[in-house]
């Protein structure tokens, strides 16, 4: 199927790596120029290049810290400048910490809320402007699935994650009419760096090693394994495509019909 995002323009915060990644490729490979933000301004600009050689399309490289106000700002504000408008924004910037709610400090919390909420709030407020005067625009979320059904373990994500879909549902029907589409993608464990650094908290905490940490999180899903970044990316493509275009407040899990709780004992 043709996406139709044949010379549309993307941001993609957190895509120097993982699920950011991943779509930066597919939506650069179907067509479109994208600006790539990461806080790595080596690791990014490394991306930008690998992702130009690969695709022949127009890839920016925007270091930033979506944690930061200004930063957030900037990053948007140079992202328009410099594709000269934007159609798409996706939000995949920022992780937050597992543990057991009493092993948690504010610090924890304050990491979690400050870049996986507050970060896609400033990336969404900065480029709302232009997409309204534009009379359009389509805005990805990438949530994670513990902001639909809560987990013990990952509580912090939770809520950050539960504020997120709050927040996309809100923004949906504040800008629908102007033609914004605002959804949201919720995966469940996704084979990244940082669910091998989950993984290794996990099994830190329970006194167990890694491998079985990892065949736990495998059995809470009925596949059996689980997710890849690119499936993940082939969901974004399609929702910030004029395919998806009556699709709007949509929160949508890929997760393998996750039921259990992420790695039960």
């Amino acid at each position: 199927m043709d996406l139709g995002l044949e010379g549309a323009n993307a941001l993609i915060t957190g895509a120097s790596k993982g699920i950011g990644l991943a779509c930066a490729r597919l939506l650069a490979q179907e067509g479109c120029s994208v600006a790539i933000n990461g806080r790595d301004r080596e690791r990014l600009d490394a991306a930008a290049r690998s992702l130009s050689a690969e695709t022949g399309r127009k890839i920016v490289p925007i270091a930033g810290d979506m944690s930061v106000p200004e930063e957030a700002e900037r990053v948007n504000r140079e992202a328009i400048d410099q594709l000269g408008s934007l159609d798409i924004l996706v939000t995949c910037a920022g992780s937050s910490p597992g543990g057991l709610i009493e092993e948690l400090t504010e610090e924890h919390w304050a990491v979690s809320l400050g870049l996986k909420f507050l970060g896609y709030v400033r990336s969404c407020k900065a480029v709302l402007p232009h997409m309204r005067e534009r009379g359009k625009g389509s805005i990805v979320l990438v949530v994670g699935n513990d902001g639909l059904k809560p987990s013990y373990w990952e509580v912090t994500a939770g809520a950050a994650n539960a504020a997120d879909i709050n927040f996309a549902s809100s923004m949906a029907e504040q800008y629908g009419r102007y033609g914004i589409r605002v959804n949201t993608v919720n995966p469940g464990p996704v084979n990244t760096d940082r669910w091998d650094g989950l993984e290794k908290a996990f099994a830190r905490d329970k006194g167990v090693d890694q491998a079985r940490a990892h065949e736990l999180a495998v059995s809470s899903i009925p596949f059996g394994r689980i997710c890849e970044p690119e499936e993940v990316a082939n969901l974004v493509a399609f929702l910030a495509s004029p395919r998806a275009s009556f699709i709007n407040g949509a929160h949508i899990p890929v997760d393998g019909a996750q039921r259990k709780a992420l790695m039960d004992l």
